[in-house]
């Protein structure tokens, strides 16, 4: 019995896909080999010409009273002894960026000019000369009516560092910023 039902179930299948065959087949396909025959027919995109080659230009380096090419600028000469204070306590400003930090203005008090400093928080801070902002040491050496500067230490890419002067202007208010 368990033959005979093995081969009834395989003669099932065999029919089975020669009634989808035969579904598949037909001779209604004019449709698609109209279209076929139109996507043939259809002329092919001109080939956009070659670009020109532009010849080469020869480059001359004139040597006279400038730098060898591979020598690094003067600036970038290592000083030995320059290096941040690892020993110093970090200030609070400190933590950010310099691009995160924006002064919004000055006031002085008791004869002591202080630059006012707003984090991307929103929050305003109080510094004046010789405090320390951003993250690669910087301190301020001067602040004046339109911004502070900053002497900070970076490294110079062989191994020591260099002092770099860098600005932090005063940000310009919106006017349209405060109306609803």
């Amino acid at each position: 019995m368990r033959l005979s039902m093995k081969l009834a179930l395989r003669c099932a299948l065999v029919v089975a896909a020669a009634a989808i065959l035969a579904g598949c087949g037909g001779d209604n396909l004019s449709d698609l080999e109209q279209y076929a025959q139109k996507i043939q027919a259809r002329r092919a995109p001109p080939i956009k010409p070659i670009p020109e080659i532009k010849p080469y230009e020869k480059y001359i380096y004139r040597d006279e009273n400038l730098r060898p090419p591979f020598t690094p600028p003067a600036e970038t000469v290592v000083e030995s002894n320059l290096r941040p204070d690892a020993h110093r306590v970090k200030e609070y400003l400190e933590q950010f960026p310099l691009d995160s930090l924006s002064m919004v203005g000055t006031i002085t008090m008791g004869g002591v000019r202080y630059a006012l400093i707003k984090d991307n928080s929103g929050t305003v801070y109080r510094v004046k000369r010789g405090n320390y902002l951003g993250q690669n040491d910087g301190r301020i050496v001067k602040i004046g009516d339109d911004g502070l500067k900053l002497e900070e230490i970076v490294p110079n890419g062989l191994g020591g560092y260099v002092k770099r002067e860098t600005t932090l202007t005063l940000a310009t208010v919106d006017s349209k910023a405060g109306k609803s």
